[in-house]
This record gives structure tokens, C-alpha cells and sequence, in this order.
């Protein structure tokens, strides 16, 4: 697919989208945020794509924050829509199918974090930097923040950042549980495949199981237990579940097909 603010590419079964804006340090505006929800759909949508990576270009930044500039007149109307894009995009992302990493490359504020925080997994560059500093501007969050750093980091933790505006380091992200792990900028990508690659071994209906289900901890409509029995049950009518068994049983690897 082509792109005006994105870079696509798939490769080996990874699927990597890169936002392409490095002049504004990769800030969401409206184009981008409606081209993410296209690429993401593209990429759930390719069969032969079992993880999706996302991450900025430039050694700057993963996304710096939404466009101020182009909001900066909008009126309550305009923002509503703006904001109900956002969350449809960024929902689109968490319930996605199949696992995705936010490869955070250095600045992760606002729009950025929360664009991060609705992927599957993060993990950061050494130099990353995430916050939530809306208040700063006598705004809030509106892709999911108030919500989702919440989920991550607690009431109190989250209560406290999104109401100073305070950015925290990659180490202080992964000791709030925000991110997995902390690299070098050079090891960034690379462990993100290596996750992916290990993912891809197994089945991906059950991983795509599994993803439903996480989510389905925080969906206040569902009961996460419930679902899992039902996820559980469906499982053992899938040819990937005969040939784990049979694999386990037989002493060899499985290869799973996702039928």
C-alpha cells in the first residue's frame, strides 16, 4: 500500500509501519491517524502477516504528540470527531487479531502514548520518553489516555502523571509495567522481531485467542472468565489443536497451519 505519512513494509511474516513525519517529530495529525487505520486493516487482512511492529522514523522520536497546529482553532464539534476517529482507530488497534509491538524509539507524549499504550506490547529505546502533558495545554488526553495508562500503572501512579503532565524515562516506563523491556536504539527493531518470530511459532488462532481474551479483562459488557470457557472449548475443534497434541505426544514440533 502507499502511504503520504507512513512507511509499509512486509517482510519474512513481520509486517512494520513506520510513521513517516520526522520534520514534525512524527505528531498524529488527522491524514495520519486515518492512514493507521488503513495500514492496520491491510496488515490483519494479509494472511501472510503474523505480527505487526510499530515504530517512528528518525532517531527522535516514535510520536511526539498530535498536531497541534492543525487543531489548535477546532471547535468543540471538530473536536468530538477528532477525538471518535482517534479512539476508533486506536481500538481498532488493541482488538486487533494479531500481535502487535509499539517499537518506541524515542519521544512517546500524548497522542504517542496513548497510540503505544493501545498496542499488544511495548517495548523502548534507551532514549524514549513517554507522558501524558495535555494538561499543559488545558486539554486532556483524547485517544484513550485517561483510560488506558490507568489500566497500565494504576489509579494513583496514572492520576498523578496525567495531572502534573509529567514525562518519565524508559527505565521509569518499564518499572511502572508500561513497557517490557529497555535497549540500545540498534537492538530496538531487532528484538521486536525476535518477539514476533517466536510468536509466529505458534497457533494463531490461539494467539489471536488469547489477545481477545486480555482484552476482554478490561470490556466491563463481558465476563472475561466466561469467554475464556467459551475460547477454551472452541479450541479443541481446530486442526491446530490436533497437531500440537500430536506433535507433543509424538516428541517433534509443531507446525501450525491456523485451521
Amino acid at each position: 500500500m502507499n502511504f503520504n505519512n507512513l512507511i509499509y513494509d512486509v517482510t519474512d511474516g513481520i509486517c512494520t509501519i513506520t510513521i513517516n513525519r520526522p520534520a514534525k517529530l512524527n505528531a498524529l495529525n488527522i491524514e495520519t491517524i486515518s492512514e493507521l487505520g488503513s495500514a492496520f486493516a491491510e496488515a490483519e487482512a494479509n494472511h501472510e502477516v503474523l505480527g505487526i511492529i510499530l515504530t517512528g522514523e528518525g532517531p527522535k522520536a516514535f510520536v511526539a504528540g498530535a498536531d497541534i497546529a492543525e487543531f489548535s482553532n477546532f471547535t468543540p464539534t471538530e473536536a468530538r470527531e477528532m477525538a471518535e476517529n482517534g479512539h476508533e482507530t486506536f481500538d481498532q488497534i488493541e482488538n486487533c487479531s494479531k500481535p502487535i509491538i509499539a517499537a518506541v524509539n524515542g519521544f512517546a507524549l500524548g497522542g504517542g502514548c496513548e497510540l503505544a499504550m493501545a498496542c499488544h506490547i511495548r517495548i523502548a529505546s534507551s532514549n524514549a520518553r513517554f507522558g501524558q502533558p495535555e494538561v499543559n495545554l488545558g486539554i486532556i488526553p483524547g485517544y484513550g489516555g485517561t483510560q488506558r495508562l490507568v489500566r497500565l500503572v494504576g489509579k494513583s501512579k496514572a492520576t498523578e502523571l496525567l495531572l502534573t503532565g509529567d514525562t518519565f524515562t524508559a527505565e521509569e516506563a518499564k518499572n511502572l509495567g508500561v513497557v517490557n523491556y529497555v535497549l540500545e536504539p540498534e537492538a530496538l527493531l531487532p528484538k521486536a522481531r525476535e518477539i514476533l518470530a517466536k510468536i509466529a511459532q505458534k497457533s494463531p488462532l490461539a494467539v489471536a485467542q488469547v489477545l481477545k481474551l486480555v482484552n476482554a479483562y478490561y470490556n466491563k459488557e463481558e465476563n472475561g472468565f466466561t469467554e475464556e470457557v467459551n475460547e477454551f472449548s472452541e479450541c479443541f475443534d481446530t486442526v491446530d489443536f490436533r497437531e500440537g497434541v500430536t506433535a507433543f505426544l509424538e516428541k517433534r514440533k509443531a507446525v501450525f497451519t491456523g485451521k
